[in-house]
Order: C-alpha cells, then sequence, then structure tokens
C-alpha cells in the first residue's frame, strides 16, 4: 500500500476523540493511536476533542471526512452522528439510528430477540421507582447469580454481578448511578468471546474470534485497559464448526441493528452446552494497545496501521446529499 497514495485520498481528517461520556479517558487512548497509525500512512489527520471545542469549530476545519474515536455517550449513541448528517461530513461506523439502538443495551436486546436470535433473558428496572420487593423478585426469575447493568455505559462501567439476594440493591444502587434504567440479565456461565465485522449488509465479514481470559471471570475497566493479567486468545480454540456459527451469528446480529462499517459483537458460550449467548454490541470499539479489534485483525495478518485506514476508507454519511447540495 502506497502510504502517499493512501494518505491524499482522503483530504483533510479529523480524528474525534476524548469527548464527556466515562469512557474519555479510554477514548484520548484510542484517538492518539489512530492518529498516529493514519499518519504514518501520509493521511493529513488532526486530532479534535469534542468536549473541549464546539460543533461550530468542527464545522469551521472543514474536515473531508473524519474518523470517530471516541466511546460512549455523545459519541457513540447517535448525537454525534446526527450532527455529522447536519454538517455533511461522512464518519465512520454505524450512522444515526444503529449507533442509538447499539448504545442502549436493552433495546439491542429486543431487537435480537425479536429476530430470534440468542441473548440471556433480562428484565428492565427503573432507577428512581423501582421498590424494595421488586428487586427482591429479580433473582426469581433469572435466577443466580445474574448480572445487574447501566444500559447505557460500556467499558463495564456500573456493572455489578449479583450472587445472593443480598447483593441485589448494592448493585442495584451503583447502576443506578450512571443510568435511568437497570438492566437485569441472567447470568450464562461460560467462555467470554468477542467478534469484530467489517463492512456493511451482504459484504460484511469478521474478523477472527477473541477469547477473554479475566483474572476469576472479572473483565473489568481496570483488567481491559490498564494490566496485564487478562490473557486473550486469538484466534479462540473452537472447532471450526463453532467458529463459522459464531462469526456469522455476529454477521446475523451487526446487520439486525442496521450496522456498516465497523463494530464488534461480545458474546457467552455457555460451558454446559457450548450455545452462544449475544451480549452487546460496540459500535465505536476501543482502539488502544490493549484493544480488542486491532489484536483480531493482527492475526489476520491486517496491522494497527492498515486496520485504521480500511476503517478510514468506509466512512460515509446516511443521507447521501442530492447532486446541487453543498455544504456552507
Amino acid at each position: 500500500m502506497s502510504k502517499k497514495k493512501t494518505g491524499h485520498q482522503f483530504g483533510k481528517v479529523g480524528v474525534l476523540f476524548g469527548g464527556r461520556s466515562a469512557e474519555r479517558e479510554v477514548s484520548i487512548m484510542s484517538g492518539n493511536g489512530v492518529l498516529k497509525a493514519l499518519k504514518s500512512h501520509g493521511v493529513d489527520a488532526h486530532l479534535f476533542d469534542t468536549r473541549e471545542r464546539s460543533l461550530a469549530e468542527l464545522a469551521a476545519e472543514k474536515f473531508d471526512r473524519v474518523f470517530i474515536a471516541l466511546h460512549g455517550r455523545y459519541g457513540e449513541d447517535g448525537t454525534l452522528q446526527g450532527a455529522l448528517e447536519q454538517l455533511g461530513i461522512p464518519y465512520t461506523g454505524p450512522g444515526v439510528m444503529a449507533s442509538a439502538i447499539g448504545m442502549d443495551k436493552v433495546m439491542t436486546k429486543r431487537i435480537w430477540q425479536s429476530m430470534g436470535l440468542p441473548t440471556p433473558r433480562f428484565i428492565v428496572l427503573d432507577s428512581h421507582s423501582a421498590t424494595r420487593e421488586e428487586l427482591r423478585q429479580v433473582p426469581d426469575v433469572l435466577g443466580l447469580p445474574l448480572m445487574l447493568k447501566a444500559p447505557h455505559e460500556g467499558s463495564t462501567i456500573g456493572i455489578s454481578k449479583v450472587v445472593g439476594y443480598s447483593d441485589m440493591s448494592e448493585g442495584f444502587a451503583l447502576c443506578a448511578k450512571f443510568d435511568e434504567k437497570v438492566l437485569a440479565e441472567e447470568f450464562v456461565a461460560g467462555r467470554e468471546l468477542t467478534v469484530p465485522v467489517l463492512g456493511a449488509g451482504r459484504r460484511a465479514r469478521t474478523l477472527p474470534i477473541v477469547e477473554i481470559r479475566a483474572p476469576e471471570g472479572n473483565y473489568d475497566y481496570q483488567h481491559k485497559y490498564f494490566t496485564d493479567d487478562t490473557k486473550y486468545l486469538c484466534p479462540a480454540p473452537l472447532d471450526e464448526a463453532l467458529t463459522q456459527r459464531i462469526q456469522a451469528l455476529a454477521v446475523q446480529a451487526f446487520n439486525a441493528l442496521g450496522c456498516e462499517g465497523w463494530a464488534r459483537v461480545d458474546f457467552m458460550l455457555r460451558s454446559s452446552d457450548n450455545e452462544p449467548y449475544l451480549l452487546e454490541i460496540n459500535t465505536s470499539p476501543g482502539m488502544t494497545s490493549h484493544s480488542l479489534v486491532p489484536m483480531a485483525a493482527k492475526a489476520d495478518g491486517v496491522s494497527y496501521e492498515d486496520l485504521c485506514v480500511e476503517i478510514l476508507k468506509s466512512a460515509s454519511l446516511d443521507l447521501k446529499p442530492s447532486a446541487d447540495w453543498k455544504p456552507d
């Protein structure tokens, strides 16, 4: 790949990073990694912190396209995508609707359920009005252990494993700090897997499956980004038939939400019968030194730098401007 030719074809590129979500620290690491990678291919790339600078400044930069390296709210949830549609700036990753749905674990699971795709059973609780009696009944329905999650957060922020009735109140209170709703989800005992997906529709393809083995099964924020205690196996040690089944399911989950560009689909593979269950989708995955999409790409013979360029190539708009439309 010619670095000079690659860089010139993109024009001026913005790398949107930082932002206002609870995942700002991770986004800063992702953005700096992406910037360095794009520059290594001769791309005229520039960092743009969406917390520190306004949409007016974004418009004034006259970017030809942007690479979204933001994670969580205000960057991964469709709000920024909508602004970029208004500004007519092509961007990486899924569009407005797919980003908004993918950021909402409850809506994601409801759509997957409606499509007949396997996802753990769940109950949605209101952070403000759920009663003590309602909390007590959740383990009766879902069994123990179970998981409590903040539906609009990523990077395992606001997540708790409930092993007894007495843990419900504390776990619920933690989730309620981050979200208006609390997702109570059936616990699936087994192996944790993730599958990156690139492309769109019939052209969507998967990268090798990554298996995550965290200390005591605790793949929390610290173990994701800041320690080397977690072990990653890529490609995951699975037989060919099961590998193909999980990868096909990842593409189905990706397309069910209308995703395009790239995303990462997380699974649990139940130990008792090797049945895969969809947990969530990440529509703007991490691109740090510990991140899983670059890891899978490397196992497929694709460098971090080339992966960034491939993702940048896919930048687009949901609503294609008419032939006579011109930005201000």
